[in-house]
């Protein structure tokens, strides 16, 4: 026999688990994965959008001559 699933989770989500052959938590780790997904894919569209517009309007009289101090001369 074993204790394992009786110890580590309440009657109802052992039962359902059971009774369900674990279809919910198969499906909600899929929700889950597809929505990390959407948020990466997300925030990476719009990082890729920004790096695009900064360099289809960059206008270089605006910029810096930037010189690094702890460079050679």
């Amino acid at each position: 026999m074993n204790f394992t699933p009786a110890i580590l989770s309440c009657s109802t989500c052992r039962v359902t688990m059971i009774d369900g052959g674990g279809d919910a938590a198969g499906w909600s780790i899929f929700f889950l994965l597809i929505v990390i997904l959407a948020m990466i894919g997300g925030i990476s569209f719009f990082m890729i959008r920004l790096v695009r517009r900064e360099k289809a309007h960059f206008d270089p009289t605006l910029s810096d001559d930037y010189v690094n101090p702890n460079a050679s001369r």
